[in-house]
C-alpha cells in the first residue's frame, strides 16, 4: 500500500505541476485547471486510502460545507471582486497550516523528533503570519478597512522585535518542548501579520497579495514535512516559489523592492501629486462620436484596458467595437500593463471571458516599442499604468516604474469617469497633453456609444 500511495502521489504532484504550466498561458489555462483538479481528486482519494480510522463523517461534512462555498463563490464573485477573493483564499490556507500544527503539537500519540520540531515551527509562524495579513490585505481591497497606510513612529522596530520574540518562543517550545511557548510563538506571529501589512497603501496591494501567495505555499509545505506527505510538500513548494516570482516580476513592474516587501513596510501609499506648477490644467474633451470617428479612420489602434473596465463590466461591448475596427481594416491590439487591474493576470481573464483573440493582446514588452508607430491609444479605465511621470518626473513616487507608453502615439483617447487620480493617487500629465482627448463617462455607457457610432 506504501508504494501504491507513494506512486499516486507522485502522478498528483506531476499534474500540479502540469496546472500551473497550463495557467501560465490565457490558451492553455482550462486544460491547466483539469489537471489541478484531477490532481487535487488523485491527492484526496490516496489520503483516504492510507488514513488509519478517518472519522468519515466528520471529514466529508467539512468538504461538503468547503465544496458549497466554494461553488458558490466562483458563480457570484465579480471579475473587480477576485483580489480580495484571492487574498481571503490565501487567509484560510495560512489558518489550516497553524491549525494543523497546534493538533499535532497536542496530539497525545505523536512524538517529534528535532527536525519535525523546525517544520511545524516554520509551517505554523509562517501561516499565523500569512493569515492575519491576508486578512488585512482582503479588507484593504474591498474597501472594509480602507486603503490608506497606517504607519507610526517605531514601526519597523516594533516589527524586529516581535520577530525576534516570536523566534525566543520557538527555541522555548524546541528546547522545552512547551505546548505554552508553541502557542504563545503563533499569538505573536498573528499580530505580526497585522503589523507588516497595515504600512502598505492599497496600490501596492497587488504585490501583496502575490506575496501572500507565496506565503501560504511555503506555510503549505512546512506542514507537508510534518504530516509526512509528499503530494503537500511538493504542491506548497510550487505555490511558494511560483508566487515568490511573480512576486519579483510584478516588484519590477511597480518599481518596488523585493526586500521590502518580503519586510513589509515599503511603506505608504503612492499618494501624493506629481510635483509641478499647482493650478488648474487644460485638458480637450470630446464625445464618443468623436473618438469612434477617429479610430474608425486610422490604421492602427492599441486599447489599453485597466481596472475602470473591469468595474463597468464594459469588455464584452469594447470587444464589439474592437471587431467593427477590425472589419473596417483597422489593426487593432490590446496592451497589457504586469499589474493592470488589482491583480496579476485580471486583464488577460477579463478580455478572455470577452473572447477576445489571444494574438491580440500582448505584454508590455511585447507591444511598448510599437505605440510610437500608432495612430490611436484607447486608454479605458486605466491611469497609473500610463503615467509619463514613471519616466518624466523623478520626483514623483512612480518614477522609475515601467510603463506602457502611450503618450508617444499619434492621438490618445482617455475614457474615465472624472479628472480624479488613478488608485496610486497621482494626477497624469497624460490627460493634458495636445495629442490628448477625455472623454468622460461610465466606461460601458461610452463604449455603447462608441459601438453605435461605428455602426452609422
Amino acid at each position: 500500500m506504501q508504494n501504491i500511495s507513494a506512486i499516486l502521489y507522485l502522478i498528483a504532484a506531476v499534474l500540479f505541476v502540469l496546472a500551473l504550466k497550463g495557467l501560465s498561458s490565457p490558451v492553455t489555462a482550462r486544460r491547466g485547471n483539469l489537471f489541478g483538479v484531477i490532481g487535487m481528486v488523485i491527492a484526496i482519494g490516496t489520503t483516504f486510502l492510507i488514513m488509519d480510522k478517518p472519522v468519515l463523517a466528520l471529514i466529508g461534512a467539512a468538504m461538503a460545507a468547503g465544496a458549497l462555498i466554494g461553488a458558490y463563490k466562483a458563480r457570484t464573485v465579480e471579475m473587480t471582486g477576485m483580489p480580495e477573493l484571492v487574498a481571503a483564499m490565501h487567509s484560510l490556507v495560512g489558518l489550516s497550516a497553524v491549525l494543523i500544527a497546534i493538533a499535532s503539537i497536542f496530539h497525545t500519540g505523536l512524538t517529534h523528533s528535532a527536525d519535525q520540531k523546525v517544520e511545524l515551527f516554520i509551517g505554523a509562524f509562517i501561516g499565523a503570519i500569512t493569515f492575519t495579513a491576508s486578512v488585512i490585505a482582503y479588507g484593504k481591497l474591498s474597501g472594509k478597512f480602507g486603503s490608506k497606510s497606517v504607519v507610526f513612529n517605531g514601526q519597523h522596530l516594533l516589527n524586529l522585535l516581535m520577530a525576534i520574540v516570536m523566534v525566543g518562543f520557538g527555541v522555548a517550545y524546541f528546547v522545552a518542548d512547551s505546548h505554552a511557548a508553541f502557542l504563545a510563538m503563533v499569538a505573536v506571529a498573528l499580530v505580526l501579520g497585522v503589523t507588516l501589512i497595515i504600512p502598505i497603501g492599497g496600490a501596492d496591494m497587488p504585490v501583496v497579495v502575490s506575496m501572500l501567495n507565496s506565503y501560504s505555499g511555503w506555510a503549505a509545505a512546512g506542514i507537508g514535512f510534518t504530516l509526512n506527505n509528499p503530494v503537500l510538500i511538493i504542491g506548497g513548494a510550487c505555490v511558494g516559489s511560483s508566487g515568490a516570482i511573480l512576486s519579483y516580476i510584478m516588484c519590477k513592474a511597480m518599481n518596488r523592492s523585493i526586500i521590502s516587501v518580503l519586510l513589509g513596510g515599503f511603506g505608504s501609499d503612492a499618494g501624493g501629486a506629481a510635483a509641478g506648477p499647482s493650478g488648474p490644467k487644460n485638458y480637450r474633451s470630446g464625445s464618443a462620436e468623436d473618438a469612434a470617428f477617429l479610430m474608425a479612420n486610422a490604421d492602427s489602434v492599441i486599447i489599453v484596458p485597466g481596472y475602470g473596465l473591469a468595474v463597468s463590466r464594459a469588455q464584452h461591448a469594447l470587444q464589439e467595437f474592437a471587431t467593427m475596427l477590425t472589419e473596417k481594416g483597422v489593426n487593432v491590439r490590446y496592451a497589457i500593463h504586469p499589474v493592470a487591474g488589482r491583480m496579476p493576470g485580471h486583464m488577460n481573464v477579463l478580455l478572455a471571458e470577452a473572447d477576445v483573440p489571444y494574438e491580440q493582446v500582448l505584454e508590455m514588452e511585447e507591444i511598448n516599442s510599437d505605440f510610437a508607430n500608432t495612430d490611436v491609444v484607447l486608454v479605458i479605465g486605466a491611469n497609473d499604468v500610463v503615467n509619463p511621470a514613471a519616466q518624466k518626473d523623478k520626483s514623483s513616487s512612480i518614477y522609475g516604474m515601467p510603463i506602457l507608453e502611450a503618450y508617444k502615439a499619434r492621438t490618445v483617447i482617455i475614457v474615465k469617469r472624472s479628472m480624479s487620480t488613478g488608485y496610486a493617487g497621482l494626477d497624469n500629465d497624460l490627460f493634458y497633453m495636445d495629442k490628448s482627448m477625455m472623454v468622460f463617462g461610465d466606461a460601458k455607457k461610452v463604449v455603447e456609444d462608441l459601438v453605435k457610432a461605428a455602426d452609422h
